[in-house]
């Protein structure tokens, strides 16, 4: 439940924005204008912090904008943040679904952090000294989608926030994982420096081509594709908490995230140079496995 997609929902497209359930047809109808509301918000600071060629300094002063319209709407109200923002068509319908739908916009807030800490560590080359600061960076970059989409279904409970977390931050992991040869080209680095120097690689050493691929290298990668499916199976159980068509949608996603880790095991850390996505071929067998869940 992370992750989405205004598109209708292809299952285990593991991109940032790419699970969520805008548009499908699995998606409670009576849902998609929240859904909507919240998917075009985080698509837009995730385009603000990551597309076009602005400078880093003009990203982050977009995104600090961005994050002041977003405390504004509590006493703005729809029609005023129509003429006061430079993104109306955000924040107007983010407005209304605010306070029909009492919408946490802490988690919000941290979806933005997020996004304005991407283009701070990227533009520094800044590396993550451990897996703690990478597992912070998905609680606010991944988490809070999922808690949105589980504050909109009415599923508050403890043991389900703490599910959704782990799925999301799963998914985050994965796309890192699936992602790995173009973030390096891009010099975005996650590969934490403490898991580098317990295998005793070299971060200079690690580059997104076949010549790379050491022992070494491989059994870290393995690891981490381990972690993340750990992640995904402790949070797999949510899929019995929610109703009807969202507990579908759910199932979906945990599969999807599954066979990506299929796909990234069975590469055995050729990841490094070849990025990887799931087709048609694979619904099937996402269906199959969904319905035994």
């Amino acid at each position: 439940m992370p992750p989405v997609n205004s598109a209708p929902a292809q299952p285990g497209a593991i991109t940032h924005y790419e699970n969520f359930p805008v548009a499908s047809w699995l998606c409670p109808p009576h849902l998609r204008a929240p859904i909507a509301a919240i998917y075009h918000f985080a698509r837009t600071a995730d385009d603000l912090a990551d597309e076009g060629n602005l400078t880093a300094l003009q990203r982050l002063g977009a995104l600090q904008q961005y994050a002041a319209d977003l405390q504004q709407l509590d006493t703005a109200g729809e029609a005023a943040m129509l003429t006061r923002t430079a993104w109306p068509q955000v924040f107007g319908p983010l407005a209304v679904q605010l306070q029909s739908q009492q919408l946490p916009k802490p988690l919000l807030a941290d979806l933005l952090s997020a996004f304005d800490q991407d283009v701070r560590m990227t533009a520094t080359q800044a590396r993550y000294a451990d897996m703690a600061q990478l597992l912070d960076y998905c609680r606010r970059s991944a988490n809070p989608v999922g808690r949105l989409l589980l504050h909109l279904y009415g599923v508050i409970n403890p043991r389900a926030l703490i599910q959704s977390d782990a799925i999301c931050t799963a998914l985050q992991l994965i796309n890192f994982w699936q992602d790995l040869s173009q973030d390096l080209r891009r010099q975005r680095h996650y590969l934490p420096d403490s898991d580098l120097a317990r295998h005793g690689l070299a971060r200079d050493a690690i580059k997104p081509e076949a010549q790379a691929l050491t022992p070494a290298l491989k059994a870290l990668l393995a690891e981490l594709n381990a972690q993340a499916r750990s992640l995904m199976n402790q949070g797999a159980p949510l899929v019995h908490q929610l109703p009807g068509r969202a507990g579908w949608e759910l199932r979906l996603v945990v599969q999807g995230g599954l066979r990506m880790l299929d796909r990234l095991d069975a590469l055995q850390g050729r990841n490094l140079y070849r990025r990887i996505k799931l087709g048609k071929l694979d619904l099937p067998r996402l269906l199959w496995r969904a319905a035994r869940m």
